[in-house]
């Protein structure tokens, strides 16, 4: 197995949408704002290379929208899926497996493209299957008021229409152990329903895709919760218990929202689990 660090673009949001309560005095020390409140953020997937499967973790926003929409999120980089998957010598027609961690439209924008006639929308990755998990599919495609602009259709619908989807399965418990793509998935309820946290065993390692459980580094203390998540009394239950068990195990943390700190580790400390260790991706792969 092989794992790279995919990075499909760089915006920005407002920094107290996601820090909701704690004051911008504390989160401005590791998020810093611009003049327009707007901190720093990027959409970090990651590729799994094993054997004759490529999956890849989430799609970012993509590039399909007006530039009325993305005007709303400062894109700012170079990076794309393309020239990040042609790095390390792929192409997006590779890729077998596409494993959504929930559908809100900077983690799934990306999977679907308009076709080349320009007259539709088609999936961006012809080749691949696209998972999510039957609780989260209805909850984004009959999404409550609040949510609703974060579920676009044009993102969502052509998937089932393109007769690629895929469901995992949803455990009894948090831990989804030994799933369809061979990794366990921890799932969330916080921020939306049954968002899916991959843990991926790699050379006697633990690697976690945070998704929005962890947005960033500057996110550890428990009560910096996003004002994006939906329950965010519950996101308070789910961080603490994994960060803990992060802590207690040695997991290596895989951050998809921080645009300047990749991977980091945990440990336990007085004032709960804070930072431990920063690393790039692509030491920690290698």
């Amino acid at each position: 197995m092989n794992l790279y660090p995919i990075n499909s673009g760089n915006f920005k949001l407002d920094g107290g949408a996601m820090f909701g309560v704690v004051p911008k005095s504390i989160w401005s020390k590791t998020n810093p704002a611009d003049d327009k409140n707007m901190i720093d953020l990027g959409a970090r997937c990651l590729l799994i290379e094993d054997g004759n499967r490529l999956v890849l973790i989430d799609t970012g926003m993509g590039n399909k929208q007006s530039e009325k929409f993305f005007g709303y999120y400062y894109m700012w980089g170079d990076d794309t899926i393309d020239t990040s998957l042609k790095t390390y010598g792929f192409h997006r027609d590779d890729i077998t497996d596409v494993f959504l961690t929930h559908l809100h439209f900077d983690h799934c924008g990306g999977a679907i493209q308009w076709n080349t006639n320009k007259t539709g929308y088609e999936p961006a990755f012809k080749n691949a299957n696209f998972w999510s998990n039957a609780a989260h599919w209805d909850w984004a495609t009959q999404p409550n008021a609040r949510e609703k602009a974060s579920f676009l259709k044009e993102n969502i619908l052509p998937i089932e229409a393109s007769g690629h989807l895929k469901f995992t399965e949803v455990p009894h418990g948090d831990i989804l152990k030994n799933s369809a793509l061979g990794f366990d998935i921890f799932f969330a309820d916080g921020h939306t329903e049954k968002q899916m946290i991959p843990m991926i065993q790699y050379k006697g390692k633990t690697i976690c895709f945070m998704a929005d459980l962890l947005p960033t580094a500057g996110h550890l203390p428990l009560p910096y919760v996003m004002g994006y998540d939906m329950r965010p009394l519950l996101t308070l239950t789910e961080k603490e218990k994994f960060l803990n068990l992060a802590a207690d195990n040695g997991y290596y943390l895989f951050l998809e929202h921080d645009a300047h700190n990749e991977v980091i580790t945990v440990k336990h400390t007085e004032k709960g689990v804070r930072l431990d260790s920063t690393l790039s991706a692509e030491d920690l792969f290698n």
